[in-house]
């Protein structure tokens, strides 16, 4: 089963930095999740430690972007 996680980091409407995750079965529309943070570093590290995760669980990880 081929399964895909992408996440992105961007500056929200708050002054804050939003970590947007998408993930689910390739060819499938998936699901998504927003988590928000004070600032770039900490949805940064947060995306990061996400990223690791779920690549030992199999998934196919698309790097943090922004």
């Amino acid at each position: 089963m081929s399964r895909y996680y992408a996440l992105s980091v961007q500056p929200n409407l708050f002054g804050g930095y939003s970590l947007m995750r998408q993930w689910g079965r390739i060819g499938s529309s998936g699901q998504s999740r927003i988590d928000l943070f004070d600032t770039a570093e900490l949805a940064r590290a947060a995306g990061d430690q996400l990223m690791c995760s779920k690549q030992k669980r199999g998934y196919s990880v698309t790097g943090i972007r922004g």
